[in-house]
């Protein structure tokens, strides 16, 4: 790779240089396989999926993203640095790599690099990722941020009609339907920042207030992380409709597809929306810059946000892991379990519903 280009790759998205770093050192411990490549300015950028443990393809798995809104840096950034954590203690944590041999870890830590690379939120085309996909809200958005066709120009630009998914949040699509779905258990964490003052764990829908089928399994899981992490309370678990409905989630519709194709498999994509405006009302000069509105700049507190996530995941590793011990198995179980979430996220009489 020329100098010249490797300088600025580290003036303009370091992110994306520290995963070509960590590749290159990981020696075997990963597998990396470029998804897509994307245009931006002169320069040809690859989306990068790293994959450790089991190779076999009915194991339970938990997919990692981030970076899908080019602005939102610390979702990478947070991942890259759970990314380097791990690759040290697989050097010497024989319980490590006896779990990693029980489950698949995929990592996609730069879904939009062309975004970054350019300090938007969209791609390079002008495309909001996370509203291009071909799913309508069955709600009434909000206006303009739902997810709209008028120009590209402005921000949630969805994209022209009846066009086919642009190539980053394409390469994501395939990767889950081609290699995940078949798949007995499969969870995935989408790394995002930028709403509210609390840290949110978001499960699916995006298009509408009616509750998932497997709300008894989000049910269960958020039950499962409050009660083994009883003093951690960085996490609100709530439907992403709780907060505002949108066109064109990508997760919706993979959510659908898994179940009409595997409805005896479970598929449970999640969304961690790290809340900025928390770091905004503490530093309230971030407002000055709109890619500062969407990441913390002070050094300890950037600091801070890149380990406090650090339970989460490794919850969810676990989680996938054992899935069977925790999974609602009984017709019963899975009735009780799904009312609790009824009554916990769509009570009309639950402050905050909207």
């Amino acid at each position: 790779m020329r100098s010249d280009f490797l300088y600025e790759l580290n003036k303009h998205l370091p992110e994306l240089f520290e995963l070509q770093q960590l590749i290159d050192r990981a020696d075997n411990q990963i597998k990396s396989r470029v998804l897509t490549q994307v245009k931006c300015d002169s320069h040809t950028l690859p989306v990068y999926q790293l994959t450790l443990g089991s190779e076999d393809p009915t194991a339970p798995a938990l997919v990692l993203l981030g970076g899908v809104h080019g602005v939102e840096r610390i979702g990478t950034q947070v991942l890259l640095a759970f990314l380097r954590s791990l690759l040290e203690r697989l050097r010497w944590d024989q319980g490590l790599n006896a779990q990693l041999q029980q489950m698949t870890l995929i990592f996609v830590p730069l879904v939009n690099p062309g975004g970054m690379w350019m300090r938007r939120r969209c791609n390079p085309n002008g495309i909001d990722l996370m509203r291009n996909a071909p799913i309508e809200s069955a709600e009434r958005v909000l206006f303009l941020a739902g997810g709209h066709r008028l120009s590209r120009h402005l921000p949630w630009y969805r994209g022209k009609a009846n066009q086919p998914m642009e190539s980053e949040i394409n390469a994501v699509y395939q990767l889950v339907k081609t290699q995940l779905l078949q798949r007995p258990f499969c969870l995935s964490l989408d790394c995002h920042s930028g709403f509210g003052l609390t840290d949110r764990v978001w499960f699916p829908y995006a298009r509408t207030r009616q509750p998932i089928a497997d709300l008894a399994v989000a049910y269960r899981l958020s039950r499962l992380f409050n009660k083994a992490h009883r003093h951690n309370t960085n996490y609100l678990f709530e439907p992403q409709s709780s907060s505002y409905t949108t066109h064109g989630d990508v997760w919706d519709l993979l959510y659908d597809e898994s179940r009409q194709t595997h409805p005896k498999h479970t598929f449970l994509p999640l969304t961690l929306e790290m809340g900025s405006w928390l770091w905004v009302k503490k530093n309230p000069r971030q407002l000055l810059r709109f890619v500062d509105l969407f990441n913390p700049t002070v050094p300890h507190r950037q600091n801070r946000v890149l380990r406090r996530h650090y339970a989460l995941i490794d919850f969810l590793m676990a989680a996938t892991r054992s899935y069977a011990e925790w999974l609602p198995q009984t017709a019963k179980q899975q009735r009780k379990d799904f009312n609790a979430g009824l009554k916990n996220w769509y009570s009309h009489s639950r402050k905050g519903n909207k």
